[in-house]
């Protein structure tokens, strides 16, 4: 992982808020580890939301509206299943004081969730942190195929129709890449940053 750390044993979300105002996030080394440190990537990962990109199988799911979309509806629930091993992802990051705060940012407007719900039973999703006109995506889960995707398909169009700037992914993976996500420079990262920033904080 490039970028540095630093150790931070006691953040607040008002803390929290401020970090990601100028380019940090906070991560734990594992999901038993009580610790959090902050990272600053060198290179980060954008999705530009003008060049945001839909297969054309993904397309056709959608189409097909396999799974009811809500929002906000189960932020908490999301972020077990964000946190959940999966046969891709045996370990996670996401440790019990790192739930804590994006659950209070959650509580004070800051920190929401996209969810793809079968009935009553919530197989994927994603939350993220708004400040701005900036939306910081964090993690994301699938227990569908497809449903996490799909997800992040509504996430876009919700900021794209609110005037969100931009879409933060902290770093680019090939599944990303595949929508459209590319690696920036952090001193190009910055300025656009700094736009976003210069917003009001936009409704979610």
């Amino acid at each position: 992982m490039k970028g540095t750390r630093s150790k931070q044993p006691d953040i607040t979300p008002d803390m929290l808020l401020r970090a990601y105002s100028i380019g940090l996030f906070p991560m734990a080394d594992s999901a038993d580890d009580p610790e959090i440190f902050w990272v600053e990537p060198e290179i980060r990962g954008v999705i530009p939301l003008a060049g945001f990109h839909v297969s054309r199988s993904l397309a056709k799911t959608i189409r097909r509206n396999p799974f009811d979309i809500r929002f906000n509806t189960a932020f908490e629930a999301v972020m077990d299943g964000c946190a959940a091993p999966a046969p891709d992802r045996p370990t996670t990051w996401i440790n019990n004081k790192i739930r804590t705060l994006y659950s209070t940012l959650h509580t004070m407007g800051y920190a929401h969730s996209v969810e793809a719900w079968e009935g009553e039973q919530l197989v994927g999703g994603l939350y993220g942190v708004s400040l701005g006109s900036a939306f910081f995506g964090e993690s994301m889960f699938s227990r569908r195929t497809d449903a996490s995707k799909v997800c992040l398909v509504h996430l876009v169009e919700r900021l794209k129709a609110r005037g969100f700037e931009l879409l933060d992914t902290q770093f680019t993976t090939e599944h990303l890449k595949s929508f459209g996500a590319v690696d920036v420079p952090k001193a190009e990262y910055e300025v656009m940053l700094a736009n976003a920033m210069s917003s009001p904080d936009l409704a979610f």
